[in-house]
């Protein structure tokens, strides 16, 4: 017995003394963010939304003519200074020129910088001269760069339904 019990204590100290380095590994926690956003026009969430640049490939496949509805985020360029009735979103060489449906609602005129969501209907139009030059005229163009706007262009459209506008954080 006493043998056994020896073997015992031998065997248990061994173990117990074993150099066995173990890895931490470390716990990496996910905290999801809420964001909070301004409304305008329709109720929208910000789910599935689509990237400007898989915007911006939906919009090569699109003709006069056809439209699209979709969902997507994009920075304001600039926004209609009189009254907010149009903003232009940056899709990287190009931008896209938002209106509002029905003229439901406007945009803040200080959220040029801000990435926005957008829901609704794109398209591609060509846009007259006239068009061209009063949108610039709305945007506070000079003249002299009113002037230089000549001929129709083909032009990246989007009539929105919903936007969404990230709200300041308070601190």
């Amino acid at each position: 017995m006493k043998k056994t019990l020896f073997l015992f204590a031998i065997s248990f100290a061994i173990l117990g003394c074993k150099n066995e380095k173990s890895e931490e590994k470390p716990v990496v926690e996910t905290q999801e963010v809420a964001i909070n956003y301004q409304t305008f026009g329709d109720k929208i969430t910000d789910e599935n939304v689509l990237t400007k640049n898989e915007m911006m490939e939906k919009y090569k496949s699109l003709k006069p003519g056809d439209t699209l509805n979709v969902k997507f985020a994009a920075t304001v360029k600039d926004v209609c200074q009189k009254k907010g009735c149009w903003m232009n979103l940056e899709m990287g060489d190009a931008e896209t020129m938002v209106r509002f449906k029905d003229y439901g609602f406007f945009m803040p005129k200080d959220i040029a910088g801000k990435e926005v969501i957008v829901n609704g209907k794109a398209y591609v139009e060509e846009m007259s001269v006239e068009d061209q030059r009063h949108y610039a005229e709305d945007g506070g163009k000079s003249a002299d760069e009113i002037a230089t706007i000549t001929e129709p262009k083909r032009t990246l459209a989007f009539e929105a339904d919903g936007v969404l506008i990230p709200e300041e954080e308070k601190q």
